[in-house]
């Protein structure tokens, strides 16, 4: 059993507004995307983490009813999604999951009137850590990048285990044939300090940065730009005090430029988010919350108007025992305890 970390900031307990239905056998990641319309029509997908043919993604609406179940992944770990892609001449939202035991990743394209994801991937092309084997040759974290000068989105990803110094890798998500979508290595970087894994990664479009969780360590920050002049420079290495692992991270970034960091600690029963600031230094969490969620990896947020009680955006978080995923509003974490957040 997990121990509760000790901390100066008492952990201030919020309740889920809805409690997704079930997938078939192991939930791990959230990602959600907004509809571009009608932000209340907006989907949650879910990653069911198990081997073919029982692995694959759920997706959920608001209230948390499974719309499309995609089976036959072969144990697909995390997924994210981006907005305007270029493919076949037009500009299209994607979600990108890790296939673990495949080697590869899984792109789909999101389809905002029938609200479905359909395949788009080319299976040889999406190939990911080529040469490598067993462990180091199997995704697992993935967050998707927005060069901010260049026509492109990248996928970061982690592997199951990995050298000391570049773990993760990046890579340009490419058109090939017939429609299909595939990748180019475009750098490794990032260190690991060789304790545990590295699983969760997520990228701050706006201001650039990417962080990962270096299990039972901390959390680590770099530049997600690859032609940065400090690209493979490690700016900080913070919540470093967990008891429990540092899993989920998600960047809260409403439009007038403020925002927050959240940091899964995950705990047996009651997991805990840390919430930094988001900009400037993350050396102390502003809060803690506990979510009532079990052993909880994944974690995503968004700081859209999503509508009726997710006005202020929402917050979606894994639930292990459930096998499904919770949904919070922004407004009931950022208003429990103290301080109250914006």
């Amino acid at each position: 059993m997990t121990t509760v970390r000790r901390t100066t900031l008492n952990p201030v307990p919020v309740t889920p507004l809805v409690r997704t239905q079930p997938l078939p056998d192991d939930a791990d990641d959230p990602a959600i995307w907004v509809h571009p319309n009608r932000p209340e029509l907006s989907l949650i997908v879910g990653t069911n983490k198990e081997a073919t043919p029982r692995g694959g993604l759920g997706v959920y609406d608001l209230r948390g009813q499974m719309l499309q179940w995609i089976g036959g992944l072969d144990r697909p770990n995390n997924v994210d999604i981006a907005y305007g892609f270029g493919w076949q001449g037009r500009r299209i939202d994607i979600a990108v999951a890790t296939e673990r035991f495949s080697s590869r990743l899984r792109i789909y394209r999101i389809d905002p009137q029938r609200r479905r994801l359909f395949d788009i991937t080319d299976l040889e092309g999406a190939q990911v850590f080529r040469g490598e084997r067993e462990e180091r040759a199997m995704p697992m974290g993935i967050a998707l990048y927005k060069h901010p000068r260049r026509d492109e989105i990248h996928a970061i990803v982690a592997p199951k285990a990995g050298p000391r110094e570049g773990y993760l890798h990046q890579y340009r998500l490419v058109a090939t044939r017939a429609g299909r979508v595939g990748v180019q290595l475009v750098r490794t970087f990032g260190r690991f300090s060789g304790e545990s894994e590295i699983e969760a990664v997520a990228v701050d479009n706006e201001l650039g940065y990417v962080y990962y969780a270096d299990e039972g360590v901390g959390i680590r920050k770099y530049y997600a730009d690859p032609d940065h002049p400090q690209a493979n420079r490690e700016l900080a290495l913070f919540a470093t005090q967990f008891k429990g692992d540092q899993e989920g991270i998600a960047v809260y970034a409403p439009a007038k430029g403020e925002g927050y960091l959240l940091c899964v600690e995950q705990l047996e029963d009651n997991s805990l988010v840390h919430i930094y600031p988001r900009f400037g230094r993350q050396t102390k969490p502003l809060k803690v919350v506990a979510l009532g969620a079990d052993e909880t990896d994944g974690l995503d947020v968004s700081a859209r108007n999503l509508g009726g009680a997710f006005r202020s955006g929402i917050v979606v978080a894994m639930n292990s025992e459930g096998r499904n995923f919770f949904y919070y509003s922004w407004e009931s974490i950022a208003n429990a305890g103290t301080p109250q957040l914006g």
